[in-house]
């Protein structure tokens, strides 16, 4: 991955502005999930494309439920940041499911579960002493 310019760090920042606030208040397709958050947008130097990372709080059918809301309304998604910036030309988004959320989650489960079980055999230990 190539270092990005100051200019396309601030598009960036800017289209993920814009997409969050979109998703969140304008958007009125059923399917898409309440905690649905932009995790990371990516603007092509070229700005014909822009890869935006999703996260969806739910299970795996609330995550594809909330792709197939966001596809569909792409179009849509496309004249808001049309309007919302001034670029010479508006990217297509393609969204991609982001997973980091969840793992951090399940990670940090599974050390608290690691940790508790030592906690434990700690106890055993000194209530045989």
């Amino acid at each position: 991955m190539r270092k990005n310019s100051v200019k396309n760090t601030r598009i960036n920042s800017e289209v993920q502005k814009v997409l969050a606030e979109t998703i969140r208040g304008e958007i009125k397709d059923p399917r898409i999930a309440p905690l649905t958050s932009v995790v990371a947008v990516e603007v092509s130097p070229d700005l014909k494309t822009c890869k935006a990372w999703i996260s969806v709080l739910g299970d795996e059918a609330a995550q594809k439920e909330t792709m197939a809301g966001l596809r569909s309304a792409s179009g849509f998604i496309k004249s808001r940041l049309a309007k919302e910036i001034n670029l010479r030309i508006t990217p297509e988004v393609q969204f991609i499911m982001d997973q980091s959320i969840a793992y951090g989650v399940n990670m940090s489960h599974k050390i608290d579960e690691v940790m508790g079980s030592q906690d434990m055999a700690r106890d055993a230990e000194v209530d045989e002493e």
